[in-house]
């Protein structure tokens, strides 16, 4: 029951968010400067105020990390076979293979966790978090890179690690280790200001991500598209789950892992795919659909785990 009650109202949030757009209550440029206020101000401080307070000998689990990072590299490897025997453009290759693993963490990953597990459930999954950016970021540069149609001004290794570790969800993740590892107090008043701030995190996120979707640039490539979709909320959690089960992980422990893999396509992936020579019309067909996908798959992963 717990399941389904944690579930079925963030989807609701999520459609609520679509109806919004159609109905025109969320306009374009509202959706940006929500989206930048969410990601750059809300969400890191939600992250950092939960983690600083956290005891991280309990709730650091090296061993989860390693599994689900390997998982990562393993449906990265998986979807770039499907792609090469899918007979793709290039673009649409590299694009295929980045929806297949690049999860979207920071919003809606974390929201399952926070609902369905609890402050100290997201605790784990945030620090997870922040390791799995780190590396699908590279990945995602690495794949677009290689399949890009043309090769000038592509961003080089150093200056896409400089950008992704000044990503806001890591910067806050590590900031929030710092604290607990120091046992450094929070003033009061700040702490309370944190409070205030991480409470429209979560819900303003998801009214973002019911307002990004589009289904408009589905139809041309729509089993590829499915296939992608597949790939990241059907095989990553599942490889996940069998290694977090060979290796006798206790479910506590690996459930905030599972629920990292399980996160549908990033909306980060249309803005790769558009910078680095991918397929931006694909990654929008994956989004939308994969978003919606997991509205299934993450009652069934939930359900198994």
């Amino acid at each position: 029951m717990n399941i389904f009650s944690t579930i079925i109202p963030i989807f609701i949030i999520i459609f609520l968010g679509l109806f919004a757009k159609q109905k025109r209550f969320i306009t374009p440029d509202f959706l940006n400067q929500a989206n930048r206020l969410v990601y750059y101000i809300a969400i890191p401080a939600m992250i950092f105020s939960s983690i600083s307070k956290a005891s991280l000998n309990t709730q650091m689990n090296l061993e989860v990390i390693l599994i689900t990072l390997v998982s990562l590299v393993a449906i990265t490897a998986i979807a770039f076979g499907a792609a090469c025997f899918l007979k793709m453009a290039k673009p649409s290759k590299g694009t295929f293979i980045q929806c297949a693993f690049h999860g979207n963490l920071g919003y809606i990953g974390l929201a399952v966790a926070f609902y369905y597990l609890g402050n100290s459930g997201f605790v784990k999954a945030a620090i997870i978090a922040g390791f799995v950016m780190i590396l699908q970021n590279i990945l995602a540069v690495i794949v677009l890179q290689y399949h890009s149609r043309n090769n000038k001004d592509r961003p080089g290794m150093f200056d896409t690690m400089k950008k992704t570790m000044a990503n806001p969800v890591i910067l806050s993740a590590l900031a929030g280790i710092l604290f607990s590892l120091f046992n450094i107090a929070m003033p009061l008043i700040i702490d309370r200001a944190l409070d205030i701030l991480k409470g429209m995190a979560l819900p303003l996120a998801l009214l973002i991500i019911g307002a990004s979707l589009s289904f408009e640039k589905l139809k041309p490539q729509f089993l590829n598209v499915l296939i992608s979709c597949f790939l990241k909320v059907m095989v990553a959690p599942a490889i996940g789950f069998i290694l977090f089960k060979l290796l006798s992980v206790h479910p506590d422990d690996y459930l905030p892992g599972l629920i990292i893999l399980s996160s549908p396509s990033a909306t980060l992936t249309y803005i790769m795919a558009k910078e680095i020579g991918g397929d931006p019309d694909f990654a929008v067909a994956a989004i939308s659909i994969c978003t919606i996908m997991s509205g299934l798959t993450y009652g069934l992963w939930l359900t198994i785990g």
